[in-house]
């Protein structure tokens, strides 16, 4: 049976920095932000880390 690898569920400031094309730091600022919106809502967070339906929805992908 092969093994199947999991989708990936976060974008890391790597990832951000790059579909954005900005830089490793203002990655940053913009996970933190879109982590700051979801906290407000109530929902759990990973620091340093987005989920991917959120950070698409925010950015119209």
């Amino acid at each position: 049976m092969p093994v199947l690898k999991p989708k990936k569920l976060y974008y890391g400031a790597e990832d951000v920095a790059s579909i954005l094309d900005y830089s490793k730091q203002h990655a940053y600022r913009v996970i933190k932000k879109l982590n700051a919106e979801l906290e407000a809502d109530g929902k759990f967070i990973r620091p340093g880390k987005v989920p991917i339906v959120y950070f698409k929805q925010r950015f119209g992908f």
